[in-house]
């Protein structure tokens, strides 16, 4: 019966931890992110109240993330790159969007981060296995859960949307 269990468990947990979260760059750079590079990434933690809970997320500071495909870090989040967005979307189609300076420690105190731990244990099915949390909102509605897609999107070259003629 134990075997069998086991077996069971492992059924289930192999999907979860076979999910990636697809990466794409400001000039079109592709890439995956598994939870295990994701594990293996140098994490922080930061401690956050979401629907009346006070939780210690652990997780990596989203700028990080997106440096992987080419998104401005630092000092060179200035000038155009202000108008770079960071679009967030989950498995349940829910998005959120956050300028790239917002996840830049030079720019602002509040720590952005792409989690898979809360509470020293990794995130529950209906909030994993990643998740983004936004730690001075001061509502977690762009602490989007499920993440399954990040995208760096740059305004600053996109044509600007058409004058009505009257």
């Amino acid at each position: 019966m134990k075997l069998v269990l086991a077996a069971a468990l492992a059924v289930l947990a192999g999907p979860a931890l076979a999910q990636s979260i697809a990466l794409q760059g400001p000039d079109g750079q592709a890439a995956t992110l598994s939870a295990a590079d994701l594990a293996a990434l140098p994490h922080v933690s930061v401690t956050a109240t979401q629907h009346g809970k006070t939780s210690t997320f652990e997780g990596v500071p989203l700028g990080d993330i997106v440096a992987r495909v080419g998104a401005a870090q630092g000092k060179a989040v200035h000038g155009a790159e202000l108008a770079t967005v960071i679009r967030i979307t989950g498995k349940d189609g829910y998005q959120v969007v956050l300028g790239l300076a917002e996840t830049d420690p030079g720019t602002r105190a509040g720590k952005v981060l792409l989690v898979d731990r809360a509470d020293g244990a990794p995130l529950a099915a209906g909030d994993g296995p990643f998740r983004i949390v936004v730690s001075d909102d001061l509502r977690p509605a762009r602490s989007a859960r499920m993440v399954e897609k990040i995208e760096v999107i740059r305004l600053s070259t996109a044509k600007p949307a058409a004058a009505a003629h009257h």
